[in-house]
């Protein structure tokens, strides 16, 4: 469960981020709630990981990112062109995308795995960041065990202790049943934001578009409280 910020007054409000770390919209929504957040400070609001993969027939070491991008977009240029609309489409959002830097596309599974681990203390947005920020920026693989362990202490980890959970299974089953979860519930493309596990929306959708759904959820408090 991941700190709540905001207003220390008010219960803080469930936003279960529907993502995969893969996929860099849902890099961009997140700085772009981040942003929402930072709009309706009175507010206070508490991120939860929802696991999707994008890619869940992956194999376990990743793909060759040239080889998926091909495979995925059918030509070097067509996946060029995709990848320039995402930079186009978060100007103004600080990402520094470096897609160039990108080798493997991995499986996120053991990454989505340590967001688990993190949650249980409490650090579960600075790893999402962390891991965000050496994928897309930094062009880490961030399916390798080793890769992991070097980034956990960034988020405030212990590496050791995260180690012996990354060589368990602890929470491998769980991903899964996230995603099928998501996937039941129609989601097929991410990020989608849910908020208070009533109001949800798809997209990385503008900063003031969040705000809004922040504000409808305080309304139906406020009337809830009236009442």
């Amino acid at each position: 469960m991941a700190t709540a910020t905001g207003g220390a007054d008010q219960p803080p409000i469930d936003v279960d981020l529907i993502a995969d770390l893969a996929c860099p919209w849902c890099y961009i929504g997140l700085v772009r709630l981040d942003r929402a957040r930072a709009m309706r400070p009175d507010w206070p609001v508490r991120l939860r990981w929802w696991p999707f993969l994008l890619n869940p027939t992956l194999p376990p070491e990743g793909m060759d990112r040239a080889a998926y991008l091909r495979a995925k977009f059918g030509s070097d240029e067509a996946a060029r062109q995709v990848y320039r609309r995402i930079v186009e489409s978060a100007q103004g959002d600080g990402i520094a995308f470096a897609f160039e830097r990108m080798k493997r596309t991995p499986n996120t599974i053991l990454a989505q795995r340590l967001i688990a681990f993190a949650e249980q203390q409490d650090r579960s947005e600075d790893l999402i960041r962390v891991l965000f920020r050496a994928l897309f920026e930094e062009g880490r693989d961030i399916g390798h065990l080793e890769t992991l362990l070097e980034l956990v202490e960034k988020a405030g980890l212990d590496r050791a202790a995260a180690e012996t959970f990354l060589r368990s299974q602890e929470q491998a089953k769980e991903v899964v049943v996230a995603h099928q979860r998501a996937e039941r519930l129609g989601v097929r493309g991410v990020p989608v934001f849910v908020v208070d596990r009533e109001q949800a929306i798809a997209g990385a959708q503008p900063p003031e578009v969040l705000a809004g759904l922040l504000d409808v959820v305080a309304a139906a408090r406020r009337a809830t409280a009236a009442e």
